[in-house]
This record gives structure tokens, C-alpha cells and sequence, in this order.
């Protein structure tokens, strides 16, 4: 049996009745084609199922057309809406993206960023700002474009899009000592690999600090991103005679798991204890009761994001650094109330 001939530019360029090199500008500037040609070729190149070997082209120099985007995890909500919005940019822009996961492992982004590079990818998108000095190395060595993204700071030394973390946890924090709470647990994640974390938590403490409120070594407790390992660690907390009036949750998929612990142990919330989180995902305003929390934009994150990145692609400034901060929103709801009497 003969093998399956695929299509090439020629079958396409011929149906079409244009020339292959047509085809091609049509391809990398369909601005350069009237329009009545860019029809014709799309037509041909949906009859005959040809499809651009990429890989190819990226070898002799020429353009990929896809983006890399290293993530820490897919397996829940936090970084969808961030996603969504960066990929629908870029889509808008013809590049396609691919995505990765490290799991909150360093050593692990430095090697899927090599291997993206090794697949010609034209640009990176990384979340946060903490990443090894290897990474950071290689990104400037080969002069990526790249964007970081869901922290904000001055002096990155790759282009950023996002919220100030720090002023997040202040926010959220001012909040609860406002409404009077002054018997307050925290429920963060492990901040190791995780600068957006460690920012929040550092503007929660540094408002305890200056209003000298005390958070027990027992009342400050560690969580992966997941609602059960959330209801879980802080089941033992509410059971016990000594709880809190309020919690602070590192996110909002560990303030729904605190509202399941205390509501699995009959407690009303906010009657019996207020819950706060940070971030504004989906779902955060329906839940029962809808939750306080902080408004990140992730939407508005990712689409800044996608455009920075298309720039550094196709732009002329070499070298340049983009650093936009998107601004944060208190959204006070039904999860938090004066302390119960």
C-alpha cells in the first residue's frame, strides 16, 4: 500500500490557481492579499486538509506561531479565567499556545521552559514573579519575550501584568479589623515558589503588626489550594473551645473549604464566624453566603498580558520591559460581619 500523500503548498497554491509564494504571504501577511485571493486559498486549503508544517519553518528561522505559558497547576479554578483571557488574546493575534505545569516546582518551570524553547515557542508567559535565577537567565541569554503574570513590583527584570499582592492582604486584612474582629485566624498555603501567597500574607501581617493584633502560632495554618485539605485543616480549629471570630483565607478556593468546615459543624457564617478570601474567582459571588474578597481582574490580567507579549513579539523594541499593575477592588459580601455577641 502506497503511503498517504499529505498536501503541500503546491496542491494548494494550484487549486487556487496562485502562485506557492502567494499562498505563503497569505499565510505570514494576508494584509499583502486582496481578498478575494485569501478566499480562494482558504478554500483550497480546507478542501485538500493541508496543514502548515510550523516545526519546519521555525528551524529555517521563520515564525512558529505559538506562545508557551508555564502554569503551576490546571487542577482547579485559580488560574482559568487568567488562561482564558491570555490565550483568547493571543488567539486573536494567530498565535496558538501552549501550556505546562510545574507544580509549584521551580526546578521543574526551568526545565519546561527549556523544552519550550527547544519547540521554537516566540514567546513565555510565566506566573508570578519567583522563579529561579536559571530561568531568569535563560529567558534574557536568548532574548525572549516574555510576560509574567498575577504580581506586580516595580523592578522586574521581565515585563509583568498584575495586582499588587501586597496590598491585597492589607486590604483584606483592614477589612476585617474595620467590621471589629480582633480574634483572627490565618489559612494560607506553603509560600515557598508561591510570591503571590507570600505577598498576600505579608500585608495581612504587617496590618496586624501596626495594630498590634496577635494571631496565635496554633491559628495560622497551612493548605494546598483545595477545598477539601482547607475544610480539613481547619475542622479541628472551629472544633475546639478557643476559635476565632474571623479567617482569612490565602484565596477563595480555601475560604469556600473554611465555610464547608463551619457549616459542617453547624455554625453560621458570619453569625458564628466571618470568612474572607482573596482573588474574586467565578462563583465566589454565589456561593451561600456569597463571599468577601478581593478582586484580582485575572481577566483583565490576562488579556494586558496577550497583548504585551504580542508587542515584544512583533515590536522592535529590543530589550523592553512592560510592567502594569491592575488595580484591586474590596468586594465586601455576605461571608463577613461584626463579631458575634
Amino acid at each position: 500500500m502506497k503511503p498517504k500523500k499529505y498536501a503541500d503548498i503546491i496542491d494548494v497554491a494550484n487549486q487556487a490557481g496562485v502562485s506557492p509564494a502567494t499562498v505563503s504571504r497569505c499565510f505570514n501577511h494576508p494584509d499583502k492579499v486582496r481578498p478575494d485571493t485569501r478566499r480562494r486559498i482558504k478554500t483550497a486549503v480546507e478542501s485538500t486538509g493541508y496543514i502548515r508544517n510550523r516545526a519546519a519553518q521555525a528551524i529555517h528561522g521563520r515564525r512558529s506561531g505559538t506562545v508557551g505559558l508555564i502554569v503551576p497547576t490546571l487542577d482547579n479554578a485559580i488560574f482559568s479565567n487568567l488562561i482564558q483571557a491570555f490565550s483568547e488574546q493571543l488567539n486573536a493575534s494567530g498565535f496558538t499556545m501552549l501550556v505546562a505545569t510545574h507544580g509549584y516546582d521551580l526546578d521543574r518551570e526551568y526545565q519546561l521552559l527549556r523544552s519550550l524553547l527547544e519547540h521554537r515557542v516566540e514567546g513565555i508567559g510565566l506566573i508570578g514573579l519567583d522563579h529561579k535565577e536559571e530561568t531568569y537567565s535563560l529567558i534574557e541569554r536568548r532574548e525572549t519575550p516574555s510576560v509574567a503574570m498575577w504580581n506586580y513590583r516595580p523592578d522586574t527584570r521581565i515585563s509583568c501584568v498584575g495586582a499588587d499582592n501586597y496590598e491585597a492582604g492589607r486590604m483584606i486584612a483592614r477589612h476585617i479589623l474595620d467590621i471589629g474582629h480582633k480574634r483572627v485566624a490565618l489559612v494560607f498555603p506553603d509560600i515557598e515558589g508561591n510570591d503571590r501567597a507570600a505577598y498576600r500574607l505579608k500585608g495581612v501581617q504587617d496590618v496586624f503588626d501596626e495594630q498590634k493584633i496577635d494571631v496565635p502560632k496554633n491559628w495560622h495554618l497551612h493548605t494546598p489550594y483545595s477545598i477539601k485539605h482547607a475544610r480539613r485543616v481547619c475542622t479541628p480549629l472551629l472544633s475546639s473551645e478557643d476559635k476565632p471570630t474571623a479567617i482569612i483565607a490565602g484565596n477563595d478556593v480555601i475560604a469556600q473549604g473554611v465555610i464547608y468546615a463551619a457549616q459542617a459543624l453547624g455554625f453560621k457564617v458570619p453569625n458564628r464566624i466571618s470568612v474572607a478570601g482573596i482573588g474574586d474567582f467565578s462563583g465566589s459571588a454565589h456561593l451561600l453566603p456569597s463571599l468577601t474578597t478581593i478582586r484580582l481582574r485575572s481577566n483583565k490580567v490576562g488579556q494586558t498580558a496577550g497583548m504585551i507579549l504580542d508587542k515584544l513579539i512583533n515590536g522592535d523594541q529590543e530589550n523592553h520591559i512592560e510592567r502594569v499593575a491592575i488595580g484591586v477592588e474590596l468586594m465586601q459580601r455576605q461571608s463577613t460581619a461584626h463579631p458575634f455577641t
